[in-house]
């Protein structure tokens, strides 16, 4: 049974490696979005649109961001969101981006996460400017692997992310 999942970019380009989640989405190209069940969309730095998306009934969401500087620049990340510990506190917050943010706004707005599956790269430099640093932008394809496998994990909707 095929299941509605949203794949979300996310990031600001104008930040360096920020914008790794945009492009990762937009070298996963038009792939996934011919079918109605699945959607890739480039969210850029808007929080608020992608809570709004999420209160059409997905499913499932794999969200594509940048994660900030705790380890090796270029090393993926790929885990399940825990929403009950981004906090209950709704607020709507129409410039935050970050995912707790999005949640938050999403549940201010009645909706409820889906599960969720993170899909991050530690980042190198997030300083102004267009583009990736070397080793963030390696790590592109590996993530466009990392979606496709997410994607057949939350299709047939595993018990537990192995990834």
């Amino acid at each position: 049974m095929t299941r509605r999942i949203l794949v979300a970019g996310i990031g600001n380009i104008f930040l360096g490696d920020d914008g790794f989640g945009s492009e990762v989405v937009r070298t996963l190209g038009d792939a996934f979005s011919s079918g109605a069940d699945i959607r890739v969309t480039d969210y850029g730095i808007g929080g608020m649109h992608l809570a709004y998306d999420l209160l059409d009934g997905w499913a499932a969401l794999v969200l594509v961001d940048a994660l900030p500087d705790r380890g090796s620049p270029g090393m993926l990340h790929v885990f399940e969101a825990d929403h009950q510990s981004v906090g209950a506190t709704a607020a709507l917050d129409a410039h935050g981006m970050d995912p707790g943010t999005v949640f938050a706004s999403l549940r201010a707005l009645g909706g409820i996460p889906p599960r969720t599956v993170v899909i991050g790269c530690e980042v190198a430099d997030t300083t102004d400017g267009i583009g990736l640093s070397e080793p963030v932008r390696a790590a592109v394809p590996d993530a466009v692997d990392a979606v496709r496998t997410a994607l057949a994990m939350l299709d047939g909707q595993s018990a537990t992310w192995e990834g």
